[in-house]
């Protein structure tokens, strides 16, 4: 089918390359080649509208996971106004606090744990921590974690 849209004329099927084609997708048997032509027109739309159908799934799925990185990173009425096309002005604030805490002894329960533990264990933190922001009039921008050795 694809080969009989073909730009170049030279590259289509004759009408007899095309009869032979049905012959032996028919196995030999006799058939209308409308009714062929219309069965794989079908079987064609079908497969399309399942791809169609998949992709449009994982783009939806896709779309979803960037929106909840956008909300997670930005507040959300610079996230609303990104996913709508709109600008973000400036904003000015009287105040502002920068939290830093340091997790004592973080080194040595690193040593003893094993990875996931350690991963577990932030997590824990860190989600506790949001819990507490999410009691107040506060927007966090990020969570930066640093280990290793003390250098200035």
């Amino acid at each position: 089918m694809k080969q009989c849209w073909g730009e170049a004329p030279e590259r289509r099927p004759s009408f007899e390359e095309i009869f032979h084609k049905f012959k032996t997708i028919n196995k030999g048997k006799k058939t209308n080649i409308i009714d062929s032509m219309l069965r794989m027109l079908e079987q064609y739309s079908s497969n399309l509208e399942d791809l169609i159908r998949e992709r449009t799934e994982e783009l939806e799925v896709e779309k979803q996971k960037t929106e909840k990185l956008l909300s997670q990173m930005l507040p959300p009425s610079v996230a609303e106004a990104l996913k709508t096309g709109g600008t973000v002005e400036p904003e000015y604030f009287d105040q502002v606090t920068i939290y830093f805490s340091d997790i004592v002894g973080f080194t040595t329960i690193s040593a003893l744990s094993e990875p996931i533990e350690v991963v577990d264990l932030l997590n824990d933190l860190y989600t506790l921590f949001d819990a507490v922001l999410g009691n107040h009039d506060v927007y966090k921008v990020r969570s930066t974690w640093a280990w290793g050795s003390n250098h200035p």
